[in-house]
Order: C-alpha cells, then sequence, then structure tokens
C-alpha cells in the first residue's frame, strides 16, 4: 500500500522563492494576455477590452459589432489556446525530466510528437485522396493527431516492458527513439501522398495558432487540468523517486504505478497540444530547465512554475509572429530558433559541471 503520510522533500536547494517566481511568471503572463488582445491589425485600449468583457459576461452596454469580435471571437480564443498549449508543454518536459532523470526528456523523446504529427498528417492526406466530409470537419485534424499520440505512447511502453514489468529509463528513450525515426518516415510518404497540396501538412508541422477557436482552447484544457492535478499529487512521489527505484520504494512509493500514471498524464497533456497547434519544439525541454535553475528542483514547485513559464513562453511567442514579425510564420519555428541557443548554452554548462565533479 502506499504510504501517504511521506515528509516533504524540504532539503533541495532554492534559489528564488518559488512563491515570488511564480508571482512574476503570473505579472509577465498577464501582461502579455494584455498586448495579445490590445495589439495587432486594430488597436484597443484596456477600458474597450473591460467593456468588450463586461457585455459578453454581465450583459453591459453594447459595443460595436467589427470590435467584439475582433477581441472575444479572434483574438481570445487564439491567445488561451497558445496559454493552454503552453502550459501542457510545459508540464510534460517537467514530468519527463523528473521521471525518466533525463534532461533531454521532453515530449518528442518518447515520440509522442511524432506519433501526434503522422495522426494529422494521415487525415490531411485522407481528405486529399478520399474527400469525405466527416474527415473535412476541423475536429478531425486534432482527433487524428490524438489518437495517434496515445497509440504511439503505448506502443512505446510495450516496447521498453522487461520481463519483470519495469519500465527503465533507458529502454523508454530508446524505444522513443525507434518509434519517431519510425513515424517521421511514415510521415514524409504521407508527404510524397499529398503531392502539390503538402503544403498543409508543412505548415501543421511546423506549428500555429491561426484561426483557432474557443473550440481548441477547450480541447487542450479538458485535457491538461486533470493531467495537471495528477502531477501535483504525486509532486512528492516524484521527489522520491529521484533517490532511485530501491529507495523510492523503500520509502513505501510505489514506483511503476506512479511513473505509468505520469507518464500517460504527460503524454496525454503533450498530445492534446500537438493534436490543435501541430508540432511546437522545445517548449517543454527548456522552461523545466530555467525553473530548475531558478527555483531548484522540487516537484512541488517546479510541476506548476513549469506550466506557467510554458504559458507565458508560448503566448509570448504567437504574439510576436502575429504582431512584429512579417508574414507571421508559424510559431514553432520562432522557438525552435530563440530556444535552441539557449538549451546550447544550458547543456554546455551541465557538462562543464560534470567535468569539474570528476
Amino acid at each position: 500500500m502506499q504510504n501517504t503520510d511521506k515528509p516533504p522533500v524540504s532539503s533541495m536547494p532554492q534559489r528564488v522563492n518559488p512563491w515570488l517566481l511564480g508571482a512574476g511568471l503570473l505579472a509577465l503572463t498577464l501582461l502579455v494576455m494584455f498586448l495579445s488582445l490590445s495589439m495587432g491589425y486594430s488597436s484597443f485600449t484596456l477600458e474597450e477590452i473591460w467593456r468588450i468583457f463586461d457585455m459578453k459576461l454581465f450583459g453591459g452596454e453594447p459595443v460595436e459589432d467589427s470590435r467584439v469580435i475582433t477581441i472575444w471571437d479572434v483574438r481570445f480564443p487564439r491567445m488561451m489556446t497558445a496559454l493552454l498549449a503552453g502550459a501542457a508543454l510545459g508540464l510534460s518536459g517537467a514530468i519527463f525530466q523528473g521521471i525518466l532523470l533525463n534532461p533531454l526528456a521532453d515530449p518528442y523523446t518518447l515520440g509522442v510528437s511524432s506519433g501526434a504529427a503522422f495522426g494529422a498528417s494521415l487525415v490531411i492526406v485522407s481528405t486529399i485522396i478520399i474527400p469525405v466530409k466527416f474527415l473535412t470537419y476541423p475536429l478531425s485534424t486534432a482527433v487524428g493527431a490524438f489518437l495517434a499520440s496515445i497509440l504511439t505512447l503505448f506502443l512505446v511502453m510495450t516496447l521498453a516492458t522487461d520481463k519483470e514489468g519495469y519500465l527503465p529509463a533507458p529502454n523508454l528513450i530508446l524505444a522513443g527513439v525507434i518509434m519517431s525515426a519510425i513515424l517521421s518516415a511514415a510521415i514524409s510518404f504521407l508527404k510524397y501522398l499529398a503531392g502539390d497540396q503538402v503544403n498543409s501538412i508543412i505548415f501543421w508541422l511546423l506549428g500555429s495558432f491561426v484561426a483557432k477557436t474557443w473550440v481548441e482552447a477547450l480541447i487542450v484544457l479538458c485535457f491538461f487540468v486533470p493531467c495537471l492535478y495528477i502531477a501535483l499529487y504525486k509532486a512528492v512521489d516524484m521527489n522520491i523517486m529521484t533517490l532511485g527505484v530501491r529507495s523510492a520504494e523503500t520509502l513505501g512509493v510505489n514506483t511503476g504505478r506512479t511513473r505509468f500514471m505520469l507518464l500517460v498524464s504527460a503524454s496525454v497533456a503533450a498530445s492534446a497540444s500537438v493534436s490543435v497547434a501541430g508540432i511546437i519544439g522545445f517548449v517543454g525541454l527548456i522552461v523545466p530547465h530555467v525553473v530548475r535553475l531558478l527555483s531548484g528542483p522540487d516537484h512541488r514547485a517546479l510541476l506548476p512554475l513549469s506550466a506557467i513559464g510554458g504559458a507565458l513562453l508560448l503566448s509570448a511567442a504567437d504574439l510576436t509572429v502575429r504582431v512584429w514579425l512579417p508574414g507571421e510564420i508559424p510559431v514553432g519555428v520562432l522557438t525552435a530558433l530563440l530556444a535552441g541557443p539557449a538549451f546550447l548554452v544550458i547543456f554546455r554548462r551541465k557538462m562543464k559541471e560534470i567535468a569539474r565533479a570528476y
């Protein structure tokens, strides 16, 4: 039976008070939210935005229809989708890194994102080859991506399970790399079948929040909230599992069940994000690193702060490509360009720390 009276892990180093860091991240997120609503082809003041919200939520005095549509039906759902998708990716990356004890772990390590990309590409190609009305429905791409990513997760876990029924972290990573390679080849084949309409697949694979609606935001929300709850409930167990499997089981942690629950939760959160926004790289990889450097490795703070940090990063990136960059390039391109060099700096620092340790 799992021990629910485990003492909190209080000896972990902290560089910044987690509450202070969380307040700072929330303040920056609120600022980005205001900028996302107010900036663009049409500008809005804080008073105008408040009047629109007052009218929609509390039946206040009416506002010009075009202004309401711009805020409530275009910018607000897009902003919320970006916030929730970023939060899901940040949380997913923190869980993967904590469970696998690998700083390179993220939603792509286990092939979850590759599975989602394959599912979405399969639906897109199906609409080209077989024009079925159901497949042309906007949610069909999200459904295909989500189902394929979950199926990929279970295939990876099946391949990685040893004879004793355990899921060793090296086996999971190796199985994920193998599945990603297979799925990448399958996606290339689907691109070939798409012919002249291959751009629709390529644009989705690069990640974007163009024309997102409340439906997409609700999809991510419905899956993100349960995953966040499970992760926070198991945060102390994750702290103890960093001591090793034998030590954790001695302290009463059911490592097999805990790892399974958290892996599924992280994969569901990541696949929900990928299914509505496409492939957006490095958010789940970089954000937990930065939060861990600022506040320490305690998962009770690391998990929610990574979710907030992911929401801030992705919403700011979407604001940048929509307002300041020409042609509204896919947001996945911007996150890769910005986060890639940052990850190289972090990786180089870790290598120096390892070298000094020896």
